[in-house]
């Protein structure tokens, strides 16, 4: 695959920086005002519902299976399979005429459906699950916040740890906006999405960290600039082969592929914004305002 050569090319990425800062401001706002007010789809995993293991008289496909709930308002249900004809279907709704529409709906189309086992996963469970992914998060991020200040300055710790609770906040914002569901798949697609977002940011926080001797010189936007500047061609070559595999996934790898794959994308595209202009845009900022105590 061929990369892209940003050598040559020298944007003014810190004249926009408050501009940029500003409508991060808006689309984090945004995004917590939804979820304040719409909430978030949350899957069986968090919100309790029932857990149905069936047998199929004949082999059937997840796919196939998939399509013919979605007949029938259950598309987001997950569906998983044993072998090829034994598969696990999770849903949220406990109610009775729920479960006997699916296996009349089935029935229907697959012949004799025999029930191995139905569970109800119980809210606490769920509430249990919530926490412990929470938790997960939030270590994370601690654990990034103490790397960076030990691995460069304070300042590049706070500034990258910033932008990522700003990716987080976003995500979460999105999949609000969209109803898209969360599962257990996405917490590790959101501790992905950090740990790409944090991947770009270091690799341009280390290039201001190189170039630190020449600040009293170029002064701080200056510098910030050029080395965002000399790390473009990575930024843009390392998004760009990241992301056409994504797309790939999220127009063609079916219903549940493709919740699991918006979240990389949308990842994917505000972590490397982030990078730019709110990890390196705070840092500068900071140092604009308090360039003593640093």
């Amino acid at each position: 695959m061929a990369t892209f050569d940003a050598s040559k090319i020298k944007l003014p990425f810190m004249e926009y920086r408050k501009f940029a800062l500003s409508l991060s401001a808006v689309m984090v706002l945004a995004s917590l005002f939804l979820l304040l007010t719409r909430g978030l789809s949350l899957s069986v995993d968090f919100s309790g519902g029932v857990s149905m293991q069936l047998e199929f008289s004949t082999t059937v496909n997840v796919g196939d299976i998939r399509d013919s709930l979605s007949g029938i308002g259950l598309g987001q249900a997950t569906i998983q399979a044993y072998d090829d004809r034994n598969i696990l279907i999770r849903y949220q709704d406990p109610g009775d005429d729920v479960r006997k529409n699916i296996l009349s709906h089935l029935e229907e189309k697959y012949g004799d459906i025999t029930i191995q086992q139905i569970d109800n996963v119980g809210p606490v469970v769920g509430g249990e699950l919530r926490k412990q992914a929470f938790i997960a998060v939030i270590f994370a991020v601690a654990v990034i916040l103490i790397y960076m200040a030990f691995r460069f300055r304070f300042r590049f710790g706070v500034t990258a740890v910033a932008a990522l609770v700003h990716d987080s906040i976003v995500m979460l914002g999105l999949y609000s906006l969209t109803g898209r569901e969360i599962s257990t798949s996405f917490i590790a697609a959101i501790l992905t999405v950090i740990g790409y977002s944090l991947n770009d940011s270091i690799v341009v926080l280390d290039r201001i960290r190189e170039n630190w001797t020449q600040l009293r010189s170029r002064g701080i936007l200056d510098l910030v600039n050029s080395s965002l500047n000399q790390t473009l061609s990575r930024t843009i070559n390392t998004s760009l082969t990241t992301l056409l595999p994504v797309l790939a996934m999220f127009f063609l790898g079916g219903e549940v592929i493709s919740n699991l794959a918006f979240a990389f994308l949308v990842g994917i595209v505000v972590g490397t914004y982030s990078s730019i202009y709110i990890a390196s845009a705070l840092l500068a900022e900071w140092y604009l305002r308090r360039p003593l105590k640093d």
